[in-house]
């Protein structure tokens, strides 16, 4: 079995006894090298290729999967990002630190919003959905191709934070919030 990627030690070693699951055999690798919570582990057999979080093996047994000559293990570092933009604390492209990452989760990674500049009425995430969910979305059929969506979260809502926890962010999303109405004004007087 050849196992490459995150893992402490690369190399291709033989399916023994103690080493005939996929658990055991990134531990005869000397373990992840990559941070749990963002691990994946792809294993190749064949024409066959089926990728699992790292945190999933332990939780589902389901997943520690026998091992078969010639499988190819892959640990990499999950590679999904969402860019945030807007009046919060930092503007970038920032890279998931979980599976899962709510808006809520989003805006405090970049330092939260602007207090000095933030429009908590305004935050959007903006996103390319696909097909399939546009037309679930608006209860239409005549959608064809991928859809720009733009959701708006208002935090000053009593159930707004409630719904900002709850929105998933997903990979190449935009989180932008907008500046407050007197930012604006205090900008044109200043000019």
């Amino acid at each position: 079995v050849s196992v490459v990627g995150g893992v402490v030690a690369q190399g291709i070693y033989p399916i023994e006894r103690p080493t005939r699951t996929l658990s055991a055999m990134l531990a005869r690798a000397g373990g992840i090298a990559v941070e749990a919570p963002i691990a994946q582990i792809t294993v190749s057999r064949g024409d066959h290729t089926a990728k699992i979080w790292f945190e999933d093996l332990y939780q589902n047994p389901k997943f520690d999967i026998a091992l078969r000559a010639g499988d190819r293990i892959l640990v990499e570092e999950d590679t999904r990002t969402f860019t945030a933009l807007g009046a919060t604390g930092a503007q970038s492209r920032v890279p998931f630190t979980s599976q899962t990452i709510s808006a809520i989760e989003a805006i405090a990674q970049v330092g939260g919003l602007s207090t000095n500049l933030a429009d908590p009425t305004g935050v959007f995430v903006f996103r390319n959905e696909p097909e399939e969910i546009a037309r679930e979305i608006l209860g239409r059929q005549d959608i064809v191709g991928t859809q720009r969506f733009a959701y708006v979260l208002n935090l000053t809502e009593p159930n707004g934070m409630f719904n900002a926890r709850d929105f998933a962010i997903r990979d190449e999303d935009t989180v932008y919030v907008t500046e407050a109405p007197y930012v604006q004004w205090q900008k044109t007087l200043s000019a």
